[in-house]
């Protein structure tokens, strides 16, 4: 992962299910700053850490916490943004250009899939991966090399539409595929070090499970 000069390692913890899978929960003990959606932040103290920022509309902060840290909270009402879009935008503006987002997953489908398609938003703005308890997931947008290793769970998202893929490095040949649905090009595995993927321009979600 790559550091932040001011900030080193920034985290963002979203307010959905806290991480129980190593790989999140090793992000947020070696975080450098931890950014905290509006209620995550009482979850992240409740395991010892400390946030060094909270940001939302704040309808959901402890008063305890609220008062705790009243000295790091960043009010933003925006009602056309979510907390997690309003903490990668904080993020951005303090030319930070690498995040990792922990718990944006669980509790509420809705919000699950939400925050995982602006995936493709942050990715305009900075680099950015999603560590959930099974795997990890990142935008791109269009003909890739993505590391992996061989065994490794392999899916590909697409939101657009009318694209082709083909694919090599996977247990199940991609080509010239027409990504239709969502599903088209999911559930394969990774037989190598690296999945070369060859489309036109597109937004594409990757996911690779953690081995």
């Amino acid at each position: 992962m790559v550091t932040n000069l001011k900030y080193g390692r920034v985290v963002i913890l979203a307010d959905g299910e806290y991480p129980r899978h190593g790989v999140p929960l090793k992000a947020l003990n070696e975080a450098d700053f931890i950014v905290c959606c509006d209620g995550a932040a009482a979850a992240l103290v409740a395991h010892g850490l400390v946030p060094g920022l909270i940001i939302g509309d704040l309808d959901s902060v402890e008063a305890g916490i609220a008062e705790r840290y009243s000295d790091r909270i960043v009010r933003d009402t925006d009602q056309e943004s979510n907390d997690l879009t309003k903490a990668v935008r904080w993020c951005s503006s303090r030319g930070i250009s690498s995040v990792e987002i922990v718990g944006a997953t669980g509790r509420r489908e809705d919000h699950t899939l939400g925050n995982i398609s602006l995936l493709a938003d942050y990715g305009r703005m900075l680099n950015v991966r999603m560590l959930t308890d099974t795997g990890v997931i990142f935008p791109e947008y269009g003909s890739c090399s993505v590391a992996t290793a061989p065994g490794q769970c392999f899916s590909v998202f697409s939101l657009d539409g009318g694209v082709r893929l083909t694919a090599t490095g996977l247990q199940y040949p991609v080509s010239d595929l027409l990504l239709g649905s969502w599903w088209t090009a999911t559930l394969n595995t990774a037989t190598g070090s690296r999945v070369e993927l060859l489309l036109s321009p597109a937004r594409l979600i990757i996911y690779l499970g953690h081995l």
